[in-house]
């Protein structure tokens, strides 16, 4: 990548940075595409060249985070339990290292109780529930092995990727906080 092109992805990246922190911090609705050009120390022109319209910044932002909830979970021949271990501490990992990572928690949450977001944002933001409906028989098949405590899978899978959820958007909101371990988590799942 030349100069010129490194260039424009940092300007790309200070711009969904910026917009991520204000739609976090006022709203969707509450922000504007001139605070974001002011934020970003650029004109609106400039931004503009980059995203068209606040919405297609913000369609921009939910297309990362559901491209981020795609994630498979299947860890080869790791137990059920192990793999929820794994998925914990990348979580984790990810969001100590990454304050855009922990903040896009918080977006994806907010984006879900907007009603005015076009269909095809919304259809991206069902990622968020197949993560929980394909924990079920991962779930189901940790209670089988007898790794993972009895109850309702659902209710489980609901109670892990929820915990997840509310640190990552605590961290998001609050960086100095320490992260919990990931081993506290899985204690939600284990037998």
């Amino acid at each position: 990548m030349n100069s010129r092109q490194q260039q424009k992805e940092q300007r790309r990246q200070l711009i969904l940075q910026t917009a991520l922190d204000l739609f976090i911090r006022k709203g969707y609705g509450e922000t504007k595409i001139a605070d974001i050009a002011k934020a970003a120390n650029m004109s609106m022109g400039l931004l503009f060249h980059y995203f068209e319209s606040k919405e297609k910044l913000y369609e921009a932002l939910i297309r990362i985070g559901s491209e981020k909830l795609k994630m498979e979970l299947n860890f080869g021949t790791a137990s059920p339990l192990t793999t929820f271990q794994y998925i914990a501490e990348d979580i984790f990992q990810t969001i100590r290292a990454n304050p855009f990572a922990a903040k896009m928690f918080v977006l994806m949450e907010n984006a879900q109780h907007l009603d005015t977001l076009p269909a095809d944002i919304k259809e991206m933001l069902v990622e968020a529930d197949k993560l929980i409906t394909k924990s079920i028989s991962l779930i189901e098949e940790g209670q089988r092995l007898n790794e993972i405590r009895d109850g309702n899978p659902q209710a489980l899978a609901i109670a892990f990727w929820n915990s997840l959820q509310g640190i990552a958007q605590h961290i998001a909101l609050h960086p100095e906080v320490p992260c919990p371990e990931a081993e506290w988590i899985i204690a939600i799942l284990k037998k």
